[in-house]
C-alpha cells in the first residue's frame, strides 16, 4: 500500500510540475476560489476550500444525455489547481490568512467571539495580488453553526448509505458516477425523509445539524451539493478527501469525524453509514473514543455477500450501551430512532 501511494503522489506531482512550468508566470485565465464550506461555533470554526484555474462546472438540467453528465463529471476531475495562493478568510468578526498547498486546497481555524447560527456566511478572498490578478475575488462561504436549540447531531457517510453506488462493483460505482448527474442518480428510497424528520424541529433555527463525512474525492463536492439540494435532503458540511492525497495515504473518516466532535462539544451524536466499506468498525472506534457522546449506530446493509461476517464481528463484540443497529431500508432506522426518542 506504501509504495502503490507513493507511487501515484509521484505521478501526480510529476504531472502537475509539468503543467506548471508551462504556464509559469502567465495570468490563470479562470481564477476561481471554491469554497466548501466551514462549521464551528464557540470552540472554533474550520473553512475548507480550493482554488483552481478552471471553468465553473456546468449545472444539470433535465433532459441531458449521458454525454453531458459524462463531460461534466471528467471536467471536475481535470483541474488544474493553483498552489501557493495567499487568501484571507473572514467568519464573523474573526478573520484569518493561509496560502493554499500544492492541490489548491486550503484549510483554516478561526475563533470568533459571537456566532449566530444556523447558518453564517462568511468570506474567502485573495489577501494580495497573484501572478498579475489584483483581486479580491470574494467568494461567499456558508458555515453552520449549530443553535442551542439542537438535540444531537448526524453524522453521515453517503455513497451506499444515502445514495445507491455500488462501491463494491467496481464497474457499476464507475459508470453511475461518471454518467450519472444530481437529478438522475438515485438515494435510497425513505432516506430524504427520514433525515428530515432527524433534523427536525419546527423553528428553522433550532434543527439539529447534518454532517455528511464521505471517503468520495472533493473533485464531486458541487455534484454532491446539487444532489443534497435536489433530493430534498438536510442541508450541511460535506467533508470529503483528495482523490490521492500524500505519500502518508489519503485522509482517513476518524480524522473528520474528530474534526466534528472536538468543534461541537455541546451535542451528542448519531452516527448513520453501511455495511459495504468500514463504516461499522470506524464507527465502532469512535464509540471507544468518544463514550457518552454517540446516541445510536445505524448501518444500512448493503453487502453483496451479507454473510461474510464482517459486520457481525463487530457486533458481536459490541460492549457499549449505545445502540448499534443493521437495517435493510430507511424504515428500519425509523422505527429504532422513533424508539430511543430521536424522532
Amino acid at each position: 500500500m506504501g509504495r502503490r501511494q507513493k507511487a501515484l503522489v509521484g505521478a501526480e506531482e510529476l504531472v502537475d510540475g509539468l503543467r506548471r512550468r508551462r504556464r509559469a508566470g502567465r495570468a490563470p485565465e479562470h481564477f476561481r476560489i471554491d469554497a466548501y464550506g466551514g462549521h464551528g461555533g464557540a470552540a472554533g470554526v474550520v473553512v475548507r476550500g480550493r482554488v483552481l484555474d478552471n471553468p465553473p462546472p456546468s449545472e444539470a438540467v433535465e433532459g441531458e444525455g449521458a454525454g453531458a453528465a459524462l463531460r461534466r463529471t471528467l471536467g471536475s476531475f481535470v483541474t488544474d489547481e493553483l498552489p501557493d495562493v495567499p487568501l484571507r478568510v473572514v467568519v464573523g468578526d474573526a478573520a484569518g490568512e493561509v496560502v493554499t498547498d500544492r492541490d489548491g486546497y486550503f484549510r483554516i481555524e478561526l475563533a470568533p467571539r459571537h456566532l449566530v447560527g444556523p447558518w453564517v456566511s462568511g468570506t474567502v478572498e485573495l489577501a494580495a495580488p497573484f501572478r498579475g490578478l489584483p483581486g479580491p475575488f470574494r467568494t461567499a462561504v456558508p458555515v453552520r453553526v449549530p443553535t442551542a436549540g439542537a438535540r444531537f447531531g448526524v453524522i453521515s457517510d453517503v455513497d451506499d448509505t444515502i445514495i445507491e453506488t455500488g462501491v463494491q462493483r467496481v464497474g457499476l460505482m464507475l459508470r453511475q458516477t461518471f454518467t450519472g448527474s444530481a437529478l438522475t442518480r438515485t438515494p435510497f428510497e425513505g432516506a430524504a425523509e427520514l433525515y428530515r424528520d432527524l433534523e427536525g424541529s419546527d423553528q428553522a433555527s433550532d434543527t439539529n445539524p447534518f454532517f455528511y463525512i464521505s471517503s468520495s474525492p472533493w473533485n464531486l463536492h458541487a455534484f454532491l451539493l446539487a444532489f443534497l439540494r435536489h433530493r430534498d435532503f438536510p442541508l450541511g458540511p460535506l467533508l470529503l478527501r483528495d482523490l490521492v492525497g500524500t505519500v502518508d495515504g489519503r485522509a482517513r473518516k476518524h480524522e473528520r469525524i474528530e474534526e466534528v466532535l472536538a468543534l461541537h462539544p455541546q451535542l451528542p451524536f448519531v452516527l448513520i453509514g453501511d455495511s459495504g466499506e468500514h463504516d461499522p468498525e470506524i464507527y465502532a472506534d469512535i464509540v471507544r473514543a468518544h463514550p457518552g457522546r454517540i446516541r445510536a449506530v445505524y448501518i444500512r446493509e448493503v453487502r453483496l455477500d451479507p454473510g461474510d461476517g464482517r459486520v457481525e464481528q463487530v457486533a458481536d463484540s459490541w460492549d457499549h450501551d449505545v445502540p448499534f443497529v443493521v437495517a435493510h431500508d430507511s424504515d428500519g432506522v425509523r422505527r429504532h430512532a422513533a424508539s430511543i426518542g430521536l424522532l
